[in-house]
């Protein structure tokens, strides 16, 4: 049995991205949901698919449901096609959309195709995670939950010792001499 491995790019950012594997006769479905997986955004939104070309050009549309818009030719259902059934040269690509409204867009590329399933996976699998991807909802840190120990830790939010808000003099400093560029410095003569 086939299994395909995709890339699945963040649109904004390619250096953002998951590989994912499924096997050729799992659903569109299932992708949908392993893409979902990867960049940790949670299912309550609508979705398609789109085959595309190396030119990123949107074409026959794989969707969730079909959606109360106006389509050319009536779109594939996602539990239905199989992704091999789609899979049309050894590169192929898909364009992904997720939340119509916030319209994140994912670039799909097909990077390789083994015979052998790797029995320590359940398929369909996140297999790599590069940088750090977008957050569904508002802000994500560098280090996640840890930011706000961190905060806590060395208590960020108020001035420390020996450093003024802005604003606030601390007495120490003449501002004159702040000011001046080394070649005024009269002690570098």
């Amino acid at each position: 049995m086939a299994v395909l491995k995709f890339r699945v790019y963040f649109e904004e950012d390619d250096s953002v991205y998951r590989d994912v594997v499924v096997k050729h006769n799992q659903f569109f479905l299932d992708l949908h949901q392993v893409i979902l997986k990867a960049y940790e955004f949670d299912s309550k939104h609508q979705a398609t698919f789109f085959r595309s070309n190396d030119l990123w050009q949107r074409g026959r549309e794989i969707s969730l449901e079909k959606y109360d818009k106006e389509y050319k030719v009536a779109p594939l259902l996602m539990a239905e096609t199989t992704i091999g059934s789609e899979i049309k040269n050894p590169n192929q690509k898909f364009v992904y959309l997720y939340d119509f409204v916030k319209n994140w867009s994912f670039l799909v590329e097909l990077i390789h195709v083994s015979k052998e399933e790797n029995i320590k996976l359940e398929y369909p699998a996140v297999v790599k995670t590069e940088s750090i991807g977008p957050s569904q909802y508002g802000t994500r840190g560098l280090i996640g939950d840890k930011l706000a120990e961190v905060e806590e830790k060395y208590d960020l939010n108020q001035s420390a010792e020996g450093f003024s808000e802005v604003g606030e003099d601390n007495g120490d400093v003449d501002t004159e001499e702040e000011e001046m560029g080394p070649e005024e410095d009269p002690a570098l003569e």
